[in-house]
Parts: structure tokens; sequence; C-alpha cells
């Protein structure tokens, strides 16, 4: 080790201590964010084909049973429209709270930006107040 790295290692305060471990908390968390997105992604895909091949092999098993069985499945067609209607509005309110639950996560991420930017200003504006306290007090002691 160099004399001046050593120079260097010493002359670390805490703020920079501290700056240089949050950086790699940070980074470390900036890295795995890609990777959960694809995992929750992957595991909603899987999820869903779960359900979807679960209700498939149900219906074609009920439909196999009542064929054999000779169990009528004829329906009157009031409740066939009852039963299309019910589905209809069904995929309605879905395609509704889809559309609710994206636009509060963008207005989330809009609060978020606003916080972010608005906290930069607030420690910018707290760094002039600093900045102007101790330009007056060092004037007064020369």
């Amino acid at each position: 080790m160099s004399k001046n790295e050593t120079t260097q290692e010493n002359s670390k305060d805490v703020f920079s201590v501290c700056q240089e471990n949050a950086d790699k908390i940070f980074n470390g968390i900036k890295q795995s964010v890609p990777q959960y997105h694809q995992s929750i992604t992957n595991v909603q895909q899987e999820y869903l084909q779960a359900f979807e091949n679960t209700v498939d092999s149900s219906i074609t098993l009920q439909k196999e049973f009542a064929k054999k069985a000779g169990i009528a499945t004829s329906i009157p067609e009031a409740t066939l429209k009852v039963v299309r209607d019910t589905a209809e509005e069904y995929a309605k309110a879905a395609s509704l709270q889809n559309q609710i639950v994206l636009a509060t996560i963008d207005a989330t991420q809009q609060n978020i930006k606003t916080f972010n930017d608005n906290a930069k200003s607030f420690a910018d504006l707290n760094k002039n107040i600093l900045q102007s306290w101790f330009s007056a007090f060092t004037n007064k002691n020369n």
C-alpha cells in the first residue's frame, strides 16, 4: 500500500464512510430490482397459467362425467344470458380495476419523484442557510 493510499484511508471522516457504504447498499439494490421484476412477472404468469389449466381441466372433467352419466346439461336461454352478462360485467370491472391500479401506481411514482425533487431543493436551501450563518459569524469574528 502506498503512502498516498494510507493517507487517504486515514483521512476518511465519518461522512465519507457513511456515503461510501450508502452508495454500496443502493447500488446493490439497484442491481436487484430488474431481477425482482422479472421473477415477479414469471410467478404471475405461472400462477395465471396454472389457474387457467385447473379451470379448463375441471370443466372438461365435469363435462365428461355429465355425458357418461347421462345428465342433461342444457340450460334455459335466460340463465345463459345471466351467466354471459355476469362474465362480461366481471371482465369490465376487472379492466376498470386494472386501470385504477395502474393510475394509482403512476400517481405514486410521480409523487415520489416530486418528493425527491423537493428533497434536493430543501437540502440546497438548508445548505445556503448554513453557509449564510457561517459567513455571518465568521465576519463578526474578524
